[in-house]
């Protein structure tokens, strides 16, 4: 019997230029029909004879809490590296949020398996099937990379997947509570009977907009995008998700294995305040950094954490001369530390 089923079609992306799109049909929730949506990045590989840092590997990104993948810079970065760029819009999130949802809602952070082993499929990164090894012609190298929230997701779903991945590049990974592991323990039990009790509550609402201060174009910052995908306060939050991200955070404190080199990369300061300051655009304004690079040490056997003077919680998202001295640390421990 002839095999009659489409394959996926991508097609042009909201960024335009090189950049398109897939949607990859999920299982539905409890809200129906639910998605997620894999970009790729189609630039040409540079015409460089040399070997480049990541020559032949696959880089898949995903983002962080209320956002979704705009920034076309780093896809042009990776393909300068020789590596082929995707980025995944999580269910509930950016190209992937219907009207429906509830805006970035999980109550499990391993639900996003199903998105990530969607798009690796898409890439041609499938899980191995059980039973005798088979060549499947794969050999590119699998880079992940993610930021904050993004960041946890993916640190996770490594050490439960160890061996999948070459390498992981976080950039401000959430991973840990901005109270620390003692304020963690403390609002948990709350967050568990809320999470029981009225699972999608909103909470109270704590982001004060200075972070898309110091990035939106409207305000201080450089940068055009999507106010729905990405608003300027956040997306409410429930008990049931801030229960799924402190039992992350949990998981993470007490040590895991990716079975892969870690780079994490960081602002050098934060600066956390109820008021506005300066100092914000030039630090991380979310999270408290020094507790991201004691908990990163945390991944894997192999970590270097980069603190990158001068960076805002999205350190790519930073002044033109921070970001480009995020890029180089990249390249640096790229050429380091990518097994061949």
């Amino acid at each position: 019997m002839t095999d009659t089923r489409k394959a996926p079609r991508w097609k042009p992306d909201v960024l335009g230029g090189q950049f398109e799109q897939l949607t990859l049909p999920l299982k539905p929730d409890v809200e129906g029909e639910v998605v997620a949506t894999l970009v790729r990045y189609n630039a040409m590989r540079p015409l460089d004879l040399r070997t480049l840092p990541a020559d032949g590997a696959d880089v898949l990104y995903v983002h962080g809490w209320s956002d979704y993948f705009f920034q076309t810079h780093l896809a042009e970065y990776w393909r300068s590296m020789g590596a082929r760029f995707y980025a995944l819009d999580l269910r509930k999130y950016g190209r992937s949020l219907r009207a429906h949802q509830t805006p970035g809602f999980v109550d499990d952070l391993s639900i996003y398996d199903e998105d990530i082993e969607a798009a690796l499929d898409a890439m041609g990164h499938s899980a191995p099937k059980p039973g005798p090894k088979v060549d499947t012609g794969t050999r590119r190298p699998l880079i992940l990379m993610g930021h904050s929230t993004g960041g946890l997701t993916l640190s996770l779903w490594a050490a439960r997947h160890h061996g999948r991945v070459r390498a992981l590049v976080l950039n401000s990974p959430w991973l840990e509570f901005q109270a620390r592991g003692i304020g963690r323990e403390v609002i948990a039990p709350a967050v568990v009977l809320g999470a029981k009790v009225a699972p999608r509550a909103p909470l109270p609402t704590v982001d004060l907009g200075f972070y898309t201060r110091t990035v939106s174009k409207k305000f201080d910052g450089e940068w055009d995008y999507n106010s729905e995908w990405r608003p300027q306060r956040g997306f409410p939050i429930h008990p049931a998700w801030l229960k799924a991200v402190l039992r992350g955070h949990g998981t993470i404190a007490g040590g895991v294995d990716i079975g892969a080199p870690v780079l994490s990369i960081m602002s050098a300061r934060s600066t956390i305040s109820l008021v506005w300051s300066d100092a914000m655009l030039s630090t991380d304004s979310v999270l408290v950094v020094d507790d991201i690079a004691v908990r990163s040490l945390r991944l894997s056997a192999s970590v270097t954490v980069e603190r990158i003077d001068g960076a805002i919680h999205d350190v790519v998202l930073s002044a033109e001369p921070v970001r480009d001295a995020a890029f180089s640390a990249m390249t640096r421990w790229l050429r380091g530390y990518l097994p061949r």
